[in-house]
């Protein structure tokens, strides 16, 4: 699943252009390497997402196309 659509889906950013805009920016950051939008995330990675002066981090746990919105959180754990 490309990291655009992952972001999204989890509902770490509420955007999937959102999404796109900060890979392009160099503010999403996977295993400590900047990424493009569309990076293949794979379960055990390690996404950095930087708001601001802020650096948020999560490992993913799972992947799915669709999630239910009380069930997102699922798919990450922060770190």
């Amino acid at each position: 699943m490309r990291i655009d659509k992952y972001l999204k889906v989890s509902r770490l950013i509420k955007r999937r252009s959102v999404a796109s805009e900060a890979c392009a920016g160099g503010r999403v950051a996977v295993n400590g390497r900047p990424v493009k939008a569309s990076y293949d995330v794979k379960v055990g990675d390690v996404i950095e997402i930087t708001l601001g002066e802020r650096v948020n981090s999560y490992e993913v746990t799972a992947l799915a196309e669709h999630v239910l919105k009380g069930d997102a959180a699922s798919l990450y754990r922060p770190v």
